[in-house]
């Protein structure tokens, strides 16, 4: 499953080819993959179809179009207004091609854009397990005031399906002090709460694993006896781990996970816990320490730790 940082390059490959151009014309190839828009394909083609990009905005793993109606390109339209919203799922693509590239065998949607010099034609969403998906949502007010999420224009609307989750920590609004009193308040394990969309959004089992390795923290640790000092050593770890992430293109471990050009990402080979049980842990070996990583049974995954430098607490919480 793409987390964050494999929809933030997702997003901002979209931003260079999609701003501001319209919407000429739209082929849903398989309805599968806009079951979600409740109304039907004729209604999500009418919903797009002369509608221009005005942004491309991504709260946590949530990506999503803001429409301008009849070629409009103003931000001041009233609210409620419409976006197209994209959902990756396993094994969604949205991918930016010219309409001399043959069509992929798993091709489901077809969007094609008003010209623009040098840049592709269409706008082409994949899906081999079709667990993803397009439909066309409501914006409403954010309830802070603030942009709905990391986009080109910070407007303070969100899509309606995005609303209900926290602020990621690649949000330039995001606030530490709000992120450490949700976790005060949880009685519950530290990677428990990672994953809570309510408390962090964004955060998957992989960049997971990888910022609690870095903080030097065991996912069971308490959440509610969390000192600010290590919450605070650990929202920078997720950064850390999360711009690395993207300055590799993302984590990919098949070739279902691309960018809007089709590129694999790079990030797995960085990667210092996750996946690597039985082997040496690289910060202890650093210090002349023999430490194995080790894999553990959580939530129906796996978890991943150094037993040396992460040590379990004796009142840890899964």
């Amino acid at each position: 499953m793409p987390e964050l940082p494999e929809v933030e390059v997702v997003r901002r490959g979209l931003s260079r080819w999609v701003l501001g151009r319209t919407i000429t014309g739209v082929e849903v190839l398989d309805p599968r993959s806009i079951r979600r828009h409740g109304l039907g394909v004729e209604d999500f083609i009418g919903n797009l179809e002369q509608a221009t990009v005005l942004d491309v905005v991504r709260r946590g793993k949530f990506l999503w179009m803001p429409l301008g109606m009849d070629g409009s390109q103003s931000h001041h339209e009233p609210l409620p207004r419409v976006a197209l919203m994209a959902h990756l799922g396993m094994s969604g693509q949205l991918l930016m091609q010219d309409p001399d590239v043959p069509d992929e065998k798993h091709l489901k949607v077809r969007i094609r854009l008003s010209e623009a010099e040098g840049m592709p034609e269409q706008l082409r969403f994949v899906d081999q397990r079709i667990f993803g998906g397009l439909f066309v949502t409501s914006l409403v007010p954010t309830t802070d005031n603030g942009p709905g999420g990391l986009g080109e224009t910070p407007l303070p609307e969100i899509a309606e399906e995005a609303s209900h989750i926290a602020r990621d920590p690649l949000d330039p609004c995001f606030s530490f002090d709000a992120f450490y009193r949700k976790l005060k308040s949880r009685k519950t394990g530290l990677k428990r709460a990672l994953l809570d969309q309510g408390v962090i959004s964004g955060i998957g089992n992989i960049y997971a694993d990888e910022a609690l390795w870095r903080a030097r923290l065991h996912y069971a640790r308490p959440t509610d006896k969390l000192r600010r000092g290590d919450a605070g050593r650990l929202v920078d770890a997720v950064k850390d781990v999360m711009d690395a992430a993207l300055a590799a293109g993302g984590t990919s471990f098949d070739s279902l996970y691309v960018n809007v050009n089709g590129d694999s990402g790079y990030f797995a080979r960085s990667l210092n816990a996750y996946g690597r049980a039985g082997e040496l842990c690289s910060r202890c070996e650093s210090s002349g320490l023999h430490s194995i990583i080790k894999r553990e049974q959580f939530m129906n995954r796996s978890s991943y730790t150094c037993p040396v430098c992460q040590p379990r607490p004796r009142n840890g919480r899964w």
